[in-house]
């Protein structure tokens, strides 16, 4: 049977594995996260009909409703009706005799990028990309941002594209946490120049945070942490006050951390770890709003 596809919000991949209240407190989750996490799939739960048949494409809105009063939406097997309610993730709904598919589950995994990949599920080039070392995931997820060839660390991969824009959205202004080895020894006015602003592509970046970690004769080690998601950024930025890089590893993404990760190597993301990515992203708000 043919079918329409369905882009659904943030969340529903939530509400699909939501756990009982004691397995988030083990996980060191706590009551009032688990109540947050409840809240939200109670709130994303059911929808009106005419809502979920234009954010699966089928038509818009107001369309929608031209279908419904024309009797060709059924729910469960039923005429819907102007007003009614149903549930994505439960309710069979039909439009025109074709069945909307049900989204997969979300998912949300952690990836240590090895240097000399490319940030992308496959490379024309025959390079080696992200899918090669994704045996085991059966979603078909997709990078969040991307990290240079010769850059290594921490990326975000998931399925999820409603949670891939809020990550990406430059109003978020998502905190990024490197260590990078540069060529020569910083002295403090270049490291004030970083935690300043850089000029690049006619605009000044956003104050970096920045702390030296260690330095040998010929090279510094450093910690920044930038906001922005300008192309090559770092590079740039530490061309500019003639301190080329040598290594660059992103560790950190908006206080999710990679940890002891082994380079070409992923893990899934945490119950605490998303609720946390929820809350600080302000996405409860925006998915209460978009509850009707």
């Amino acid at each position: 049977m043919s079918g329409y596809a369905i882009n659904s919000p943030l969340g529903r991949g939530l509400r699909g594995g939501l756990k009982p209240v004691t397995e988030w407190i083990r996980e060191g989750v706590g009551l009032n996260v688990y109540k947050y996490a409840f809240m939200l799939s109670f709130t994303l739960m059911e929808q009106r009909l005419q809502k979920i048949i234009a954010e699966m494409g089928v038509a818009s809105r107001r369309k929608a409703e031209e279908f419904i009063m024309e009797g060709r939406v059924t729910v469960n097997g039923r005429p819907a009706t102007i007003g009614m309610k149903a549930d994505p993730l439960k309710d069979h709904i039909k439009v025109d005799g074709k069945l909307l598919i049900k989204p997969e589950k979300k998912v949300y995994f952690i990836f240590n990028k090895p240097k000399g990949v490319v940030t992308s599920m496959s490379d024309p080039e025959g390079r080696p990309a992200v899918n090669d070392f994704l045996r085991g995931i059966k979603q078909r997820v997709f990078p969040v941002g991307r990290l240079d060839y010769d850059s290594e660390g921490m990326l975000l991969l998931t399925n999820d594209g409603d949670f891939a824009h809020a990550i990406l959205h430059p109003s978020k202004k998502i905190p990024k946490t490197y260590v990078v080895k540069v060529k020569g020894v910083l002295e403090e006015q270049d490291i004030d120049k970083l935690r300043t602003g850089i000029r690049l592509d006619r605009t000044v970046t956003a104050p970096a945070k920045v702390k030296r970690l260690r330095k040998t004769e010929n090279n510094s080690w450093i910690e920044m942490t930038i906001y922005e998601g300008k192309k090559r950024q770092i590079r740039r930025m530490l061309e500019r006050v003639g301190h080329p890089v040598i290594r660059l590893i992103r560790m950190k993404i908006n206080g999710l951390e990679m940890g002891e990760l082994e380079p070409g190597a992923y893990r899934s993301i945490s119950s605490g770890e998303m609720m946390k990515i929820i809350k600080e992203l302000d996405i409860w708000e925006a998915a209460s709003h978009d509850s009707g």
